[in-house]
Protein backbone atom coordinates (compact mmCIF):
# COMPACT_ATOMS: atom_id res chain seq x y z
CA UNK A 1 0.00 0.00 0.00
CA UNK A 2 2.53 2.74 1.27
CA UNK A 3 4.56 2.01 -2.51
CA UNK A 4 1.54 2.78 -4.37
CA UNK A 5 0.92 5.63 -2.69
CA UNK A 6 4.54 6.49 -3.66
CA UNK A 7 4.42 5.70 -7.12
CA UNK A 8 1.04 7.50 -7.54
CA UNK A 9 2.53 10.60 -5.60
CA UNK A 10 5.46 10.51 -8.59
CA UNK A 11 3.17 9.99 -11.54
CA UNK A 12 0.59 13.27 -9.92
CA UNK A 13 4.48 14.98 -9.70
CA UNK A 14 5.63 13.99 -13.34
CA UNK A 15 1.67 14.78 -14.60
CA UNK A 16 2.13 18.44 -12.82
CA UNK A 17 5.50 19.10 -14.10
CA UNK A 18 4.84 18.05 -17.70
CA UNK A 19 2.32 20.54 -17.31
CA UNK A 20 4.18 23.40 -16.22
CA UNK A 21 6.73 22.92 -19.14
CA UNK A 22 4.30 22.89 -21.66
CA UNK A 23 2.91 26.22 -20.79
CA UNK A 24 6.32 28.09 -20.34
CA UNK A 25 6.78 26.83 -23.97
CA UNK A 26 3.47 28.23 -25.36
CA UNK A 27 4.29 31.64 -23.25
CA UNK A 28 7.43 31.99 -25.38
CA UNK A 29 5.65 30.77 -28.82
CA UNK A 30 3.71 34.73 -28.50
CA UNK A 31 4.24 35.81 -31.87
CA UNK A 32 1.74 38.81 -33.09
CA UNK A 33 -0.28 37.67 -36.11
CA UNK A 34 -2.70 40.52 -38.25
CA UNK A 35 -6.39 40.03 -38.49
CA UNK A 36 -7.74 37.30 -40.56
CA UNK A 37 -3.85 35.57 -40.97
CA UNK A 38 -3.97 31.87 -39.83
CA UNK A 39 -2.10 30.90 -36.94
CA UNK A 40 1.32 29.85 -36.63
CA UNK A 41 2.31 26.36 -36.68
CA UNK A 42 5.17 26.27 -34.06
CA UNK A 43 6.73 22.63 -35.46
CA UNK A 44 7.09 23.89 -38.93
CA UNK A 45 9.36 25.78 -40.41
CA UNK A 46 7.08 26.99 -43.01
CA UNK A 47 4.14 29.65 -42.50
CA UNK A 48 2.29 29.87 -45.83
CA UNK A 49 -1.15 31.81 -46.49
CA UNK A 50 -3.17 32.00 -49.47
CA UNK A 51 -3.70 35.19 -51.66
CA UNK A 52 -6.74 36.47 -51.11
CA UNK A 53 -9.23 35.70 -53.82
CA UNK A 54 -8.42 38.39 -56.85
CA UNK A 55 -5.25 39.55 -56.13
CA UNK A 56 -3.38 38.52 -59.11
CA UNK A 57 0.01 37.49 -58.90
CA UNK A 58 1.46 40.62 -60.67
CA UNK A 59 -0.06 42.25 -57.57
CA UNK A 60 1.42 40.28 -54.99
CA UNK A 61 4.76 40.99 -56.13
CA UNK A 62 4.35 44.27 -56.85
CA UNK A 63 3.11 44.51 -53.26
CA UNK A 64 6.16 42.77 -52.18
CA UNK A 65 8.45 45.30 -53.26
CA UNK A 66 6.81 48.27 -52.63
CA UNK A 67 5.61 47.62 -48.98
CA UNK A 68 8.71 45.75 -48.14
CA UNK A 69 10.55 48.87 -49.12
CA UNK A 70 8.78 50.99 -46.93
CA UNK A 71 9.75 48.62 -44.48
CA UNK A 72 13.15 49.08 -44.74
CA UNK A 73 13.84 46.06 -46.10
CA UNK A 74 15.57 45.12 -49.53
CA UNK A 75 15.12 42.31 -52.06
CA UNK A 76 18.83 41.33 -52.76
CA UNK A 77 17.80 38.70 -55.49
CA UNK A 78 14.44 37.08 -56.89
CA UNK A 79 14.91 33.19 -57.88
CA UNK A 80 12.46 32.16 -60.77
CA UNK A 81 12.82 28.53 -59.83
CA UNK A 82 9.72 27.48 -62.05
CA UNK A 83 11.41 29.20 -65.02
CA UNK A 84 14.13 27.22 -65.01
CA UNK A 85 11.88 24.18 -64.24
CA UNK A 86 10.47 24.88 -67.42
CA UNK A 87 14.06 25.29 -68.85
CA UNK A 88 14.33 22.18 -68.53
CA UNK A 89 11.38 20.75 -70.42
CA UNK A 90 9.13 20.18 -67.02
CA UNK A 91 5.92 21.69 -66.32
CA UNK A 92 6.44 23.46 -63.24
CA UNK A 93 2.56 22.81 -62.71
CA UNK A 94 2.62 26.66 -61.67
CA UNK A 95 4.33 30.00 -60.30
CA UNK A 96 7.21 29.05 -58.33
CA UNK A 97 9.80 31.71 -57.27
CA UNK A 98 11.33 32.75 -54.23
CA UNK A 99 12.12 36.05 -52.89
CA UNK A 100 15.24 37.26 -50.63
CA UNK A 101 14.43 39.63 -48.45
CA UNK A 102 17.12 41.81 -45.66
CA UNK A 103 16.60 43.89 -42.98
CA UNK A 104 19.98 44.36 -40.90
CA UNK A 105 18.50 47.12 -38.64
CA UNK A 106 16.63 43.68 -37.44
CA UNK A 107 18.54 40.83 -38.16
CA UNK A 108 22.15 42.52 -37.04
CA UNK A 109 21.93 41.19 -33.54
CA UNK A 110 21.40 37.41 -34.23
CA UNK A 111 24.25 37.86 -36.95
CA UNK A 112 26.77 39.29 -34.36
CA UNK A 113 25.70 36.88 -31.49
CA UNK A 114 25.82 33.78 -33.74
CA UNK A 115 26.80 34.55 -37.11
CA UNK A 116 26.58 30.90 -38.29
CA UNK A 117 22.62 32.13 -38.70
CA UNK A 118 24.03 33.46 -41.70
CA UNK A 119 23.40 30.35 -43.27
CA UNK A 120 19.76 31.49 -43.14
CA UNK A 121 20.00 34.57 -44.70
CA UNK A 122 18.51 36.45 -46.27
CA UNK A 123 14.71 35.65 -45.67
CA UNK A 124 12.88 33.93 -47.95
CA UNK A 125 9.22 34.13 -49.45
CA UNK A 126 8.29 31.94 -51.70
CA UNK A 127 5.62 32.95 -54.73
CA UNK A 128 3.94 29.05 -55.57
CA UNK A 129 0.57 27.92 -56.88
CA UNK A 130 -0.75 24.64 -55.94
CA UNK A 131 -3.95 22.95 -56.20
CA UNK A 132 -6.84 23.01 -53.93
CA UNK A 133 -9.31 20.92 -52.72
CA UNK A 134 -10.77 21.46 -56.60
CA UNK A 135 -7.58 20.73 -58.18
CA UNK A 136 -7.49 24.46 -59.37
CA UNK A 137 -4.09 26.05 -58.69
CA UNK A 138 -4.23 29.03 -56.29
CA UNK A 139 -1.39 31.33 -55.42
CA UNK A 140 0.14 31.04 -51.98
CA UNK A 141 2.55 32.85 -50.40
CA UNK A 142 5.49 31.19 -47.99
CA UNK A 143 8.04 31.99 -45.19
CA UNK A 144 10.74 30.53 -44.03
CA UNK A 145 10.31 31.10 -40.45
CA UNK A 146 13.17 32.66 -38.59
CA UNK A 147 12.33 31.79 -34.91
CA UNK A 148 12.29 28.54 -36.26
CA UNK A 149 15.55 28.73 -38.04
CA UNK A 150 17.03 29.87 -34.55
CA UNK A 151 16.16 26.28 -33.00
CA UNK A 152 18.97 25.42 -35.02
CA UNK A 153 21.69 27.74 -33.00
CA UNK A 154 22.43 25.88 -29.65
CA UNK A 155 21.88 28.44 -26.84
CA UNK A 156 20.55 31.27 -28.80
CA UNK A 157 20.82 34.57 -26.75
CA UNK A 158 17.56 36.74 -25.88
CA UNK A 159 18.81 39.01 -27.83
CA UNK A 160 19.38 36.99 -30.58
CA UNK A 161 15.52 35.34 -30.41
CA UNK A 162 13.86 39.32 -29.49
CA UNK A 163 15.56 40.02 -32.97
CA UNK A 164 14.24 36.89 -34.93
CA UNK A 165 10.60 37.02 -33.15
CA UNK A 166 10.64 40.89 -34.26
CA UNK A 167 12.05 40.05 -37.88
CA UNK A 168 9.59 36.90 -38.34
CA UNK A 169 6.24 39.25 -36.88
CA UNK A 170 7.82 42.07 -39.51
CA UNK A 171 7.57 39.46 -42.43
CA UNK A 172 4.04 37.89 -41.72
CA UNK A 173 2.82 41.50 -41.82
CA UNK A 174 4.69 42.24 -45.37
CA UNK A 175 3.26 38.37 -46.42
CA UNK A 176 0.03 39.72 -44.77
CA UNK A 177 -0.13 43.11 -46.90
CA UNK A 178 1.39 41.20 -50.22
CA UNK A 179 -1.79 38.40 -50.41
CA UNK A 180 -4.14 41.55 -50.36
CA UNK A 181 -1.93 43.24 -52.56
CA UNK A 182 -1.84 46.69 -50.83
CA UNK A 183 0.76 48.87 -52.30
Amino acid sequence: MPRLRIIAGLMLLLVLTACASQQIATKTKQIAIPNGMPAIDFTSAIYEVPVKEGVSYQDVVDSLKSVSEGMNFVNPANFPIGDHIKARGIDPQGIKEVHSFCNLSMGTDIFLDHPEFLVFAPCRIALYEKPDFNKKFKLFIGLARPTYDLKSIKNPTERAQKSAQQLEEALILLMNKARNGDI
